[in-house]
């Protein structure tokens, strides 16, 4: 079925509590394996139209968020989710102390228990007001990014469209992007403060009401954290200051030379990668959809198939349009198996990286689309950025059908980009434990712990006001992340590490590195982070070695790039 012709219909919740609650109390009563499994399933179904009711008109809302009707169907859901959690929560409790537990096991995998167990100690009924203000919050700071209009030369533009202006190869066009936008948060930055003031403040007050210190150990819980702690996650990031910054520094000291500017560099020079101008897919939106049907038809028969499926069904909405919200993703419809990839094609090289990087998703979605319980279709987040960041390295031997001539360009600055990603991304993650450990922070002070750890983790920027908001250390409050998903986005840090890894291998054997993808992927969510990665004799990020290994490998690669010829 096309997705245009998906069928939305509000569920009637109160039928749903019901059937909930009747299910759980069965469940509890139950004496044989056979019939306690069929409970199982039945449960299992409703949650699948209960997730595929609220996908849908979440998708439909982000296409566009001035659409009324699914406004009003998200301000429906974003009441009625917390509610539903508490019907929930009573089923995994009933779940968890049936007598049947090793039978589940042997039928679905031992890990349901150990997400439910996670699971149980992230909700409580009483704190269902606070998780409905916190949708209704996440979803004002959606709507205000996605209402953005910057004037700009002789237009206006979205967040979204003004993106090429901010990587344009003339510098004071460039910088007068920057500028401009820079310009959009500052005059909203009341509002920006305001929602996320809020926002720390009832997550602090649901982690307490929980038991916890801070929100810190719930917002890990809510993650669906299984197999590593923060005390690890502090590693890691130790790991990244000590082998990743120096060569990330590197790359942007050797960025300033070919550019001609000083260094530490300011957002604006930082953007721009090579005086001639940054690479950029060649042809229309269209084009680029069909170059990636070609890497996926050559790529594997799986891979053919899955791409060629989403292309049938409308699955993938990739143009920005004004009033659509920001940024891309990929979800799944679970009652129809199939993925979809929303996101904003606004002529650069993150196009490609959209086909290849939310695709990548789909394709783990996709490929383990009839895994029951639906909870083992995918694992946590940090395993699911590795099925799509790895996928964009695997696009290289077809990136002369993307980029053209510029094909080169792309190969070093999407290896050179990965590198210098991961030491923003465990900033973002090292602000989020200050601001959860000192709820209490005033807005000024969280753009001060910002600003100090720009020194540990991006010394390569320069912090002189030259630009509103970016240049004056409050840039984080672009990160979308950081507003709707707390300690989310450490996720994409040790999946980048993991990627690496996968680059490394595509450089010697690329039947081997795939073969090694797929034994990955394949497992879907039916094993821990750390297990998946030791059954695809892969390196946890987690190992010290594992970073001091990659960045080498990349800083050869990077030492001995043909850019001759390239300005």
């Amino acid at each position: 079925m096309k997705f245009s012709e998906i069928p939305y219909a509000r569920p009637d919740v109160e039928s749903i509590k019901t059937q909930m609650a009747e299910l759980t109390a069965s469940l509890k009563a139950e004496k044989d394996y056979p019939a306690a499994k069929a409970l199982f399933l039945k449960f299992e179904q409703l949650c699948d139209d209960i997730a595929t009711a609220e996908c849908l008109a979440h998708i439909r809302h982000t296409i566009d968020t001035r659409d009324t009707f699914y406004d009003e169907e998200m301000k429906f859901w974003n009441e009625v989710s917390p509610q539903l959690q508490e019907y929930s929560q009573a089923w995994t409790q009933a779940l968890l102390e049936c007598p049947f537990r090793e039978a589940f096991s042997a039928d679905f995998g031992s890990i349901i228990f150990l997400n439910a167990e996670i699971a149980l100690k992230s909700f409580s009924p009483e704190i269902i007001p606070e998780l409905q203000q916190e949708n209704e919050l996440t979803q004002a700071y959606e709507k205000l990014l996605a209402s953005a209009q910057i004037p700009f030369e002789d237009g206006v533009y979205t967040l979204s469209q003004l993106t090429p202006f901010k990587k344009d190869a003339n510098d004071a066009r460039r910088l007068a992007a920057w500028q401009a936008e820079g310009a959009w948060y500052k005059e909203n930055q009341s509002q920006l403060d305001d929602i996320y003031h809020k926002l720390t403040g009832l997550r602090d007050a649901m982690g307490r009401k929980l038991g916890y210190d801070d929100f810190t150990q719930l917002g890990y819980y809510r993650m669906g954290r299984n197999c590593y702690t923060k005390e690890m996650v502090e590693e890691f990031r130790s790991a990244v200051r000590t082998y990743l910054v120096p060569v990330a520094a590197k790359i942007y000291q050797q960025q300033a030379q070919r550019l001609g500017v000083s260094y530490p560099m300011s957002f604006s020079d930082m953007a721009l990668l090579f005086r001639s101008g940054n690479p950029a897919p060649q042809g229309t939106a269209e084009d680029i959809l069909q170059q990636g049907k070609k890497f996926y038809d050559e790529l594997s028969p799986e891979t053919s198939e899955f791409f060629r499926m989403m292309l049938d069904n409308e699955l993938l909405d990739v143009l920005s349009t004004e009033g659509k919200a920001g940024g891309g993703y990929c979800t799944c419809l679970r009652n129809y198996g199939v993925p979809f990839i929303f996101a904003n094609f606004n002529g650069t090289q993150g196009d490609v990286e959209v086909v290849t990087h939310e695709a990548g998703h789909a394709f783990a979605n996709w490929l383990n689309k009839d895994r029951i319980p639906g909870e083992t279709m995918l694992p946590g987040m940090e395993a699911c950025e590795v099925h799509s960041m790895s996928m964009e390295f695997f696009a290289w031997p077809w990136a002369d059908g993307f980029f053209g001539e510029d094909a080169r360009k792309f190969r070093y600055s999407h290896l050179a980009g990965a590198i210098t990603f991961i030491p923003y991304g465990a900033m973002v993650d090292h602000f989020q434990h200050i601001v959860y450990e000192r709820p209490k922070m005033t807005p000024a002070q969280r753009h001060e712990v910002w600003r100090e750890l720009c020194g540990q983790y991006m010394p390569w920027v320069r912090l002189d006001g030259e630009i509103p908001f970016y240049s004056d250390g409050e840039h984080w409050q672009r990160q979308h992340h950081i507003y709707s998903v707390p300690f989310y986005y450490i996720d994409y840090c040790l999946a980048q590490t993991v990627a690496l890894q996968f680059w490394a291998l595509l450089q010697q054997d690329q039947k081997i590195a795939w073969d090694k993808y797929m034994a990955y992927t394949k497992r879907g969510g039916s094993m821990v982070f750390t297990d998946l990665l030791k059954e695809a004799d892969l390196i946890s990020p987690f190992d010290p070695d594992c970073l001091r290994t990659v960045c080498r490998v990349a800083d050869e690669w990077l030492d001995t790039c043909d850019l001759s010829g390239i300005l």
